[in-house]
């Protein structure tokens, strides 16, 4: 049977890796995405209804 101090190392070190792969996918999905242009309010154009933010610069 493991000790529980080299368990505790275990599970910490898996911990560290699932963390690790965590971000590196999120780092991956936003260097490879391309998202679409959205409609939204321009800024100075139209009403926005309490609570909708417009675009601060729009790239379309």
């Amino acid at each position: 049977m493991m000790s529980p101090r080299l368990l505790l190392a275990a599970l910490i070190g898996v911990a560290v890796l699932v963390v690790i792969g965590a971000n590196a996918h999120l780092v991956y999905v936003s260097t490879t995405s391309q998202p679409a242009c959205v409609t939204h309010v321009k800024s100075g154009g139209g009403t926005a209804a309490p609570g909708v933010y417009s675009a601060a610069n729009s790239a379309c």
